[in-house]
């Protein structure tokens, strides 16, 4: 089958874009608003692209509503963002940030996650992850209306000593990282650690959530 990009409508682009191009590394995104409100969100449009300068890409699309989304919004007036990246153990909770929630609603906090001070930006660190990149925006792209590809500048790297096989030679134990990667559909995913890929239903928007009661037990 042979696919004219040039005619296709968008949303069966992003279909042929996400069952193809498998598995994507998960950018579990930490960013605080002007005001000081912390959001944090999933994106797999996302990947290193330098090593001098150590650049990251995301590609953050526009909201369902057309809007800009809060991470992209967060990142333009702060110019400052942490990257985690998604053990396998924190799938429900990284899950649950994926929430269509208002703005004031810190995500970190409905999950129940505990984050960490980052040493060179605001925006804390998730705990549960073993790798966190610190970074700031190099160049911001509005390829189209309210949706950005954000190039940032890595300027602090942190990963798990539990993972460490030589720090002098900065070797790292790559496959018991239990990484997750994004797969195809809805809601599918991989892991090193998982004999075959796995389904994780995604939240129903924070406004069908009356109160905390509705939440998973494990995340309050």
């Amino acid at each position: 089958m042979e696919l004219d990009f040039e005619q296709l409508a968008p949303d069966d682009r992003y279909k042929i874009l996400t069952s193809t191009i498998v598995p994507r590394p998960i950018a579990w995104v930490t960013t605080l608003s002007k005001n000081g409100v912390g959001n944090t969100a999933p994106f797999s449009f996302f990947n290193a692209m330098s090593k001098a300068p150590p650049l990251l890409a995301l590609g953050l699309q526009a909201d369902s509503d057309g809007s800009m989304k809060d991470s992209a919004r967060n990142i333009l007036d702060t110019g400052e963002f942490v990257v985690n990246l998604v053990p396998s153990a924190a799938i429900e909770a990284m899950n649950l940030t994926s929430i269509d929630a208002p703005p004031d609603i810190d995500e970190l906090a409905l999950a129940g996650l505990e984050t960490v001070a980052s040493t060179k930006v605001r925006p804390r660190r998730i705990a549960v992850s073993p790798v966190a990149f610190e970074c700031r925006l190099h160049t911001p792209l509005e390829v189209a209306k309210n949706q950005l590809v954000v190039l940032g500048e890595i300027v602090a790297a942190h990963v798990d000593d539990a993972f460490i096989l030589d720090a002098e030679k900065f070797y790292v134990d790559t496959l018991r990282l239990g990484l997750v990667g994004r797969m195809h559909g809805g809601g599918w995913y991989c892991a090193p650690n998982a004999s075959s890929a796995f389904q994780v239903e995604r939240p129903a928007p924070f406004a069908t959530r009356a109160n905390a009661s509705t939440l998973p037990e494990q995340k309050r």
